[in-house]
């Protein structure tokens, strides 16, 4: 009986990496194999969760580089010599060129914490979202996994989870409600990458749910 290789995963980081523990504790070497986390600040905690795991961390400072491209050819150059399958951006905070794109198309995965496409594109991220939300009043706001093409957060959705925004919120409360389905989104959306039962036709990200009794429901 022939047993399917596990697809390696590339991790990209800029701060805490509690997206990436997601990664590490329901996917790493159960649906995938996480073979690298790289970030773009040497101070992340998420380069020390990756090497508490047993995993490869690499830090790259983007000052060392002339361009953004060129940090970007370099991130993939790392990739590859990693054989990564999925890149994974788990609360990267660098725009990346399409340098990157052009390398993994329809294989690099973003998690927003916002339902795209509201609050989203240049200068919403981290917290700047959560007080956007907040600014704006809306009763209703989630996380969204996509995939990434060159327009920031303007990708094709895979999965989207809403959490309701109650009269004594805060940025912060707000901030903790999107965090705990991100928690949740991000190893569903990986996990069905790797097991194949994900197809993109243009804009549309279908979902091939595998009906096997083995298959855990997260």
């Amino acid at each position: 009986m022939c047993v399917k290789a596990l697809k390696k995963i590339g991790v990209l980081v800029s701060g805490g990496g509690t997206n990436f523990q997601s990664l590490i504790d329901t996917i790493h070497h159960k649906y995938g194999v996480i073979a690298v986390v790289i970030s773009n600040n040497r101070q992340a905690f998420g380069l020390e969760r990756g090497e508490a795991a047993g995993i490869p961390a690499v830090a790259i400072n983007p000052k060392g580089y002339p361009s953004n491209e060129a940090f970007d050819e370099k991130i993939v150059e790392i990739l590859s010599g990693y054989n990564v399958d999925l890149v994974v951006l788990a609360g990267y905070m660098k725009i990346i060129t399409p340098v990157f794109v052009k390398a993994y198309p329809n294989a690099i995965i973003n998690i927003h914490p916002a339902l795209i496409p509201s609050f989203c594109g240049a200068g919403f991220y981290g917290m700047h979202v959560h007080q956007a939300v907040f600014d704006y009043g809306v009763k209703v706001t989630g996380a969204t996994v996509h995939f990434v093409n060159e327009v920031a957060d303007g990708g094709p959705v895979i999965f989207q989870e809403t959490v309701m925004v109650a009269d004594d919120d805060t940025p912060e409360s707000i901030q903790q409600k999107v965090l705990k389905i991100e928690h949740e989104l991000l190893p569903k959306a990986v996990k069905a990458f790797c097991l194949d039962q994900l197809t993109v036709d243009g804009r549309t990200v279908k979902y091939l749910k595998s009906q096997s009794n083995h298959e855990s429901n997260f």
